[in-house]
């Protein structure tokens, strides 16, 4: 029989990497970040067996382990500067060349856009996950999502012109 942590938890670990990654970029930092949140989640797991949603917990929880490092490292006051952050990513080489493109637009535009569109586009979650995740209101989650894709619209637009 699976442990709460097996069934629960361990699932998420992809999910939770990928936007710890997009919040640091830095593989090591966040799996170290991720780890943090583990232990947390095996000290409270008889707490979070019943709580009413546990992936947004997850979520919350490794954004605040991001906060903190950043303000520990006084890199950051906030998240909110991380998109004045220019980090290049290698993109791996099999990835089609207008998903190659897309991703790369998408890692110029704000943060809360990057966030809003890496949830919806890429983690497939509704725009009621996303409201819960990030703690924003619907109408956020659709003006953020409206002006990401409409940003990365333009721009494919501009280069093929170019072209």
């Amino acid at each position: 029989m699976k442990s709460f942590f097996e069934a629960h938890i361990w699932p998420l670990r992809g999910r939770l990497y990928r936007l710890g990654y997009l919040w640091v970029r830095d593989r090591s930092l966040t799996e170290d970040l991720l780890q943090n949140v583990f232990e947390k989640t095996l000290d409270r797991e008889k707490e979070l067996q019943t709580h009413p949603n546990l992936t947004a917990w997850l979520v919350r929880s490794l954004k605040n382990e991001a906060l903190m490092h950043f303000r520990q490292t006084k890199k950051l006051e906030s998240l909110d500067g991380l998109e004045e952050l220019e980090i290049e990513e290698p993109v791996p080489e099999e990835t089609k060349d207008s998903v190659r493109q897309v991703m790369k637009l998408v890692k110029g535009l704000p943060l809360r856009q990057q966030e809003i569109f890496h949830l919806r586009e890429v983690e497939g979650l509704s725009y009621e996950e996303i409201t819960e995740h990030l703690d924003i209101s619907l109408e956020q989650v659709k003006v953020n999502l409206h002006r990401a894709r409409k940003s990365i619209r333009e721009r494919m637009l501009n280069q093929k012109s170019t072209k």
